[in-house]
C-alpha cells in the first residue's frame, strides 16, 4: 500500500492543527528582542533568556487594547497560545496579553488597593487630623540603620535641638515589615509619648517601598490617633501610606523640616514684632501730642486767662499719663520678651548642664549611659558637663 503523500503546506496545517489541540494558553516571562512595527499596526518580535528565544506575534486588534508600550530589551510577561506560521514551518507565541514583568504586577496591585481604599473613604480630606506646631516630641517609625533616620534627626538637630525624637525600629523592607509597621503605629498610639509620628524609610525600587503599600500599614495610620507624617522614598515616590496619612512629605527630611520650628527665626521674630510694637507706640504718642498741641493753640486763641492756664495744665497732664501709659507698655512688652527667652533658654540642654547635670557616655561607642546598671567596673566614660568634658574609669556602680 502507497505511503501518503503530503505537501509542505498540508503538513504544516497539520502541525498547526496538533499545537492549538495539544497546548492551552499559558504564560511566559522573557526578555524582548528584535521588536518589529510594520504598518499594519501588528508587532513581531523574540522572547528570549539567557539559552534560548521564540518568535512572537502580537496582532494590532489586541495590541491596540492593552496601555503598555513594548521596547526592545524589556522583561515581559504574556499569555500566548502556541501557533505554526505555516508559510515558513515557524512555530510561534501568538500574544493575547502583555505586560511588564516585576514591577507590572506590583503596579497592578497598587492601583487595586488603592481603588479599595479610595471607594471606603480612607484617603478623604475629613479625616485628616491637623499637625502640632510646636510638637515636644516626634515620633519616627523607620528602619534604626537607614539613612532616613539619620536625615531626620540631622534635620531636628540643626533646626529645633530642644525637639525630642523617640524612635521605633522597625524593618521597612521584606515579609515581616508591614506587621512591624502596623504594630509600631499601635504601640505608639497606646504609649502616647509623642505629638506626631513620622513613618517612612529612604528610596527605593516599587518592591522596595512595597511594605507602605500594604493594606495593613494603611489601615493603621487610618486607625491612628495621633497625627501622621508619612515620608516614604524620593519625591517622585508615592504609596498608599502617602494617601491614608495626615500629611505626605516628599522625602524624611521633609519631613523633619515641616514639624520643625526654626529657634533661631523664632527668636528673629519675636525681635521684630517687639520692635515694630514699639515703633507703632512711638507713632502713636506722637500723634496724641500732635493732637494735643493742635487742641491747646485752639484754646490759646479762644479762651485767655485763667480758662486758657487750666486747659494748658489739662494737657500737661494727659501728656504724663500718655508717656506713663507708654512707659508701662513698653516695659511689660519687656518683660513678654524676657520671659519667652528665658523659657526658649531653659528647653535648651545646654541649659541643663549648666544647672549642674552631666551627660555621661561610653567612651569608645559614644552610646550614652541612662541607668547605671548599664555600666561595668573599669569602663571608660565621657562626661559633659556645661563648660568641658572629663573622661573617667568606673570603679564601684550602684543601683
Amino acid at each position: 500500500m502507497p505511503h501518503e503523500i503530503l505537501s509542505v503546506s498540508q503538513l504544516n496545517d497539520t502541525v498547526r492543527q496538533l499545537l492549538d489541540q495539544a497546548l492551552p494558553p499559558l504564560w511566559v516571562e522573557g526578555e524582548i528582542s528584535n521588536l518589529a512595527k510594520p504598518a499594519s499596526g501588528h508587532l513581531y518580535f523574540s522572547l528570549k533568556d539567557s539559552n534560548a528565544q521564540v518568535r512572537c506575534a502580537f496582532f494590532r486588534h489586541r495590541a491596540s487594547r492593552g496601555g503598555f508600550i513594548p521596547a526592545n530589551g524589556d522583561q515581559v510577561r504574556l499569555r500566548a497560545k502556541v501557533g505554526l506560521y505555516t508559510a515558513r514551518g515557524e512555530y510561534q507565541l501568538i500574544i493575547e496579553h502583555l505586560e511588564a514583568a516585576g514591577d507590572g504586577a506590583l503596579q497592578r496591585a497598587f492601583e487595586a488597593l488603592r481603588a479599595k481604599l479610595q471607594a471606603e473613604g480612607l484617603f478623604d480630606a475629613a479625616h485628616k487630623k491637623p499637625l502640632p506646631g510646636l510638637p515636644k516630641r516626634i515620633g519616627v517609625i523607620t528602619s534604626p540603620t537607614g539613612a532616613a533616620v539619620r536625615d531626620i534627626i540631622s534635620v531636628l538637630q540643626r533646626r529645633c535641638p530642644a525637639t525630642a525624637v523617640l524612635i521605633y525600629p522597625v524593618t521597612v523592607q521584606g515579609d515581616s515589615a508591614p506587621d512591624d509597621i502596623a504594630n509600631a503605629i499601635a504601640l505608639a498610639n497606646q504609649r502616647a509619648e509623642t505629638d506626631v509620628l513620622i513613618v517612612g524609610r529612604g528610596g527605593g525600587s516599587l518592591e522596595d517601598l512595597q511594605a507602605f503599600n500594604d493594606e495593613r500599614v494603611a489601615r493603621a495610620i487610618y486607625a491612628s490617633t495621633l497625627p501622621v507624617v508619612s515620608a516614604v522614598g524620593h519625591e517622585v515616590d508615592v504609596s498608599i501610606a502617602d494617601w491614608v496619612a495626615d500629611h505626605r512629605a516628599a522625602t524624611p527630611s521633609a519631613a523633619a523640616e515641616h514639624l520643625s520650628p526654626d529657634a533661631t527665626a523664632l527668636a528673629q521674630q519675636f525681635t521684630r514684632n517687639a520692635r515694630q510694637l514699639e515703633s507703632a507706640l512711638r507713632r502713636r504718642l506722637s500723634d496724641y501730642q500732635t493732637l494735643l498741641l493742635g487742641l491747646k493753640r485752639r484754646l490759646d486763641a479762644q479762651h485767655p486767662g485763667r480758662q486758657l492756664q487750666e486747659r494748658s495744665q489739662r494737657l500737661d497732664d494727659l501728656d504724663q499719663r500718655l508717656r506713663h501709659a507708654m512707659q508701662q507698655r513698653l516695659r511689660h512688652l519687656q518683660e513678654q520678651i524676657g520671659t519667652l527667652s528665658h523659657r526658649l533658654h531653659t528647653i535648651s540642654p545646654l541649659a541643663t548642664l549648666q544647672r549642674g547635670y552631666a551627660i555621661v557616655s561610653d567612651l569608645n561607642t559614644g552610646t550614652i549611659l541612662r541607668e547605671a546598671s548599664t555600666a561595668e567596673p573599669g569602663q571608660d566614660v565621657r562626661i559633659k558637663l556645661g563648660q568641658g568634658e572629663l573622661s573617667a574609669e568606673v570603679k564601684n556602680i550602684k543601683t
